[in-house]
Order: C-alpha cells, then structure tokens, then sequence
C-alpha cells in the first residue's frame, strides 16, 4: 500500500500542495486527474524522492519511504528520459542493471518485454527511429524492466492511438497482478474511467474527491435521470409534464424525472402506452464528476 500523508509543497509564495493525503492500493490502477497546475506532478516527485514536502510524508506499507524502496519503483516521467542515439535493447538492458539486475536477467526481461509491446523486430533499432508512439511503449517497458512493486506513470497515455492504448493497459494489468500499487495521471477523463479502478482529483494543490470511480459516479446520491426502452416510439415522451427528455433514439429515452422519487411517475405514464422493457438510472460521467468536484 502506498500512503500519502499530508503533502504541503510551496514554490516560493505559491503554495502547489495542501495536506494533499490518499492511497494507491495493491493490485489497482488508481488515476490521477486535475487541471494543468493543480499540482500532480509535484506529488509524483515527491513521491519518487525528486523534491522534497515541507510538511508530510509518503509511506510503503505502512513505513516511511526509503530511498532504497524508491529504488524498486517504476516511474515514467512526463519529460521522457530515454536515449535518442542509444539501441532500444542495449539502453533497456542498462537500465535494468542500473536497478539492480545482473546482464542476463535484464536481457530477458527486456526481450519478454520487447516482444510483449511489438517491437522484438526493433531491438536493434535506435531510439529516434521509432515513431513517438513506439518510442512511448519503450518508456514504459523502462518503467518495468525490473518488475517493479510499484508504478508511477506521469501521462504514460499521452499521444498514443486506441490500439496501443488497449495493448499497454493490457500490459499494465498483467504486471500489477494482485500486489502492485499503479498511480498515473492523465488528461484523458474517458480513457481513466475505462482503466481506473480508483481515481484522486487535484484541484489547486488540494484533493477534491478520492476513492472508487463506481462509488465516486454514485457519490451516494439517487440518481434523477433514467433510460427508458419501449416498445414503440419514445418521443411522446416530451409532452408529459414535469419531465425533461435529454435524448430519444427510436424506442429508447434518457429521461430527467427532475427529483428523485420521481422515476414512478415515469414508470406509471409509461406503462399506460405499453411494454417498458427496461428502465435503469443513468450514472454520472467522470466527466461530470471530475467538473462538480474541481468547481467547489
């Protein structure tokens, strides 16, 4: 378990962190969303031993994080670090050895790794010859070489198309199992409600909103909009009052009753035309949780 614990960082009189506290469980991808400058970053620095707080501190399992247990996670800065000139196999194997691995334990790993992300054929190819999505798989296959007992990924997502998308999530499932703790910021709210099992929202230095995406989308609240499917047309519906149709697509509505407790209402006037074949509360988007939580 990776604990944050009351983080406040200032740069000169702006103050980037406030008590900012949350925890990335084992075995979970938590996203990391905020606005530019509210300060993910940062945190993610302080994390990896890159800056220091000037007040609280990170803890492993329940200890005071080490420099020597830093050294056993994987990180993927958002300025990328990687050799442009260098051999794609020769630069992963040294920084496989640079955690710690002997030569022979790097080459394999990195050549499970290689093959894994689609670039076996490359190894020998120089950095700056790869597109910037391939260059992007071998920053994050950096990140893994020494099969870390945790992940911080500052925007690994950034640029890549759906296909390679679907490929490194896949990758990342697989190398966190049921014990690595993964932290990765991104700008894209979809893509993070897709992935994440958990989700921490930064506005201004401060956590706004943290915990399960399913719980946050609920964020204990009855919901006031519903989908309607019928069996016949759904567009008489915007002639029964008190109700507001946000959509209708043939025999399905998206229906606001206006408050709860409202949703039977609906229920009874359909129901006098016929079938209802479903009826089910619509949830909120993460996008819409993200801008109610960063608007307070």
């Amino acid at each position: 378990m990776l604990t944050v614990s009351g983080l406040t960082r200032r740069f000169g009189e702006t103050l980037a962190l406030d008590d900012v506290r949350f925890e990335v469980a084992p075995g979970r991808l938590t996203g990391f969303v905020g606005a530019n400058g509210a300060g993910k970053t940062t945190t993610m620095r302080i994390i990896l031993g890159v800056l220091a707080p000037h007040a609280g501190e990170v803890r492993w399992n329940g200890t005071p994080l080490t420099r020597a247990t830093r050294r056993s996670f994987g990180y993927m800065p958002e300025e990328r670090g990687l050799y442009p000139k260098m051999k794609i196999r020769d630069q992963l194997v040294f920084f496989g050895k640079l955690h710690g691995l002997d030569p022979d334990a790097a080459a394999e790993r990195v050549d499970k790794l290689l093959d894994r992300l689609g670039l076996a054929e490359r190894a020998g190819d120089m950095l700056e010859t790869l597109s910037l999505g391939n260059q992007q798989r071998v920053q994050i296959a950096a990140a893994l070489v020494h099969e870390p007992v945790a992940l911080v990924l500052d925007e690994p997502f950034s640029g890549l198309d759906p296909f390679a998308v679907d490929a490194m999530a896949d990758l990342l499932r697989e190398e966190v199992g049921s014990h690595v703790p993964v932290l990765f910021s991104s700008h894209q709210l979809e893509l993070v409600e897709r992935l994440c099992d958990d989700l921490v929202v930064l506005s201004h230095g401060k956590v706004v909103a943290a915990g399960a995406v399913d719980e946050l989308r609920g964020n204990g609240r009855r919901t006031t909009v519903y989908r309607v499917v019928l069996d016949s047309d759904a567009g008489w519906l915007r002639d029964v009052p008190g109700l507001t149709v946000k959509d209708v697509d043939g025999c399905s509505a998206q229906v606001d009753v206006g408050e709860p407790g409202r949703e039977q209402e609906l229920l009874r006037a359909a129901l006098v035309r016929g079938p209802v074949r479903e009826m089910t509360p619509v949830r909120p988007a993460l996008s819409d949780v993200f801008r109610e939580a960063t608007s307070r």
